[in-house]
Formats: C-alpha cells, structure tokens, sequence
C-alpha cells in the first residue's frame, strides 16, 4: 500500500510537524529575538539572524511574526507581557494605582533578565523610528492608556503621557545613562516618592 502523498508548503508556512508543534516554536523565535535584539540592538539584528539563533527556517519567523518590526514588538512584549499585569495594575482600589505602577515598572529594569531587552529598546528608540513606535505601542497603547481609560477618568490619553514620560524618564536616568544618586538608590525609595505622583496623573479630576 503507498503512502500518502504529503502535501507541499506554500513559501513561508512550516512545515506539518512545525505547524504542529506552532507554540513552542513561536516561544522559541520569540526568546531567540528578545536576545538578539538585546545583545546586537535593533540595526545590527536581522530576521536571518534571529532564524539561526532558534534553530529555524528564515521563512518560520516570516510566518509567525511578519517583519522585523513585528518580531521586535513581540521581543519587548514578553519582557512586558501587558495583557497580564494589567488586571493587578488596576485591582480593587485606585488609590493604590500609583504604587503598583512604580512597583511593576521598577520591577521590571530591576530584573536583568527583562532589563536588558527593554535597554536595546530604549536605545534602539533615540535613533530609529521603527523602535519608537514600538515603544510608544507597548508602553502607551497596550499599557498605560488601557489603565487610564479604565479608571474613566478626563483626558486619559494625556495623563497615560504624563505617567509614560514619568517612569520613561527614570529609566532613562537610572539604567541608560546611570545618573547618580538616582542610578543607585533604593528602589523603594523611588517607589514612595514616585507614586504620588502618579497617582495624581491617573486618579485626580
């Protein structure tokens, strides 16, 4: 009896056994981009590169994550993951709102692991636009203003700009350019000091 024949793939799509193993793989590309965008920056990685780095066909990362743009966004998002903390930024009492948002953000530069992705961002961001939207997608879009319009306040886009320049700026100051005292001090110092100002951004009419 013959074998079936296998079914050809169009230019991009994986293979059978890749499609079906398709989110260990994404995870896979995604983890091999965040760490070749953190060590090479944004100009100097490639998808190419980031396709030899997870062991894969160029054409895989193509399907999954479309262009370098894209694949970029998806690196920063899992230092980020958005659609996870959001509930636990929010939670039961607004007026904690401002602490829980210095402690999330200090807590994600505090940590190298995440810290050294959202550096290559940060740096990547001064020079290249692309990098840019990224940043203002994730930090803004898909962060600050969905907190702020959920606490249906005036202005929200405005004040999620005055929160996003806030923590921005600090990390900036503290992890880019490593200003003392302020690239040496507690973080929770920073946290007290920080989040009655942003719960004011966030909270006061």
């Amino acid at each position: 009896m013959t074998e079936p024949a296998k079914r050809r793939r169009g230019p991009g799509r994986p293979r059978q056994d890749e499609a079906e193993e398709g989110p260990g793989t994404q995870e896979l590309i995604r983890l091999a981009a965040r760490s070749e965008f953190a060590a090479r920056g944004y100009d100097k990685t490639s998808v190419r590169g980031v396709a030899k780095a997870a062991g894969v066909d160029p054409a895989l990362v193509h399907h999954y994550f479309g262009s370098k743009d894209d694949l970029f966004a998806a690196a920063v998002e899992a230092s980020l993951e958005p659609a996870l903390v959001i509930p636990d930024l929010l939670g039961a009492d607004p007026d904690g709102i401002g602490e829980r948002l210095a402690r999330y953000f200090l807590g994600v530069w505090e940590d190298p692991l995440t810290r050294t992705p959202l550096l290559a961002v940060l740096r990547s961001a001064l020079t290249h636009e692309a990098a840019a939207a990224v940043l203002r997608r994730l930090v803004l879009r898909r962060l600050l203003e969905r907190v702020a319009a959920d606490l249906d306040v005036p202005d929200p886009t405005f004040r999620a700009e005055l929160a996003a320049s806030h923590m921005v700026g600090i990390a900036v100051l503290r992890y880019v350019v490593q200003v003392e005292p302020l690239a040496s001090a507690d973080p929770e110092a920073i946290i007290r000091l920080v989040a009655p100002t942003l719960q004011r951004y966030l909270t006061e009419e």
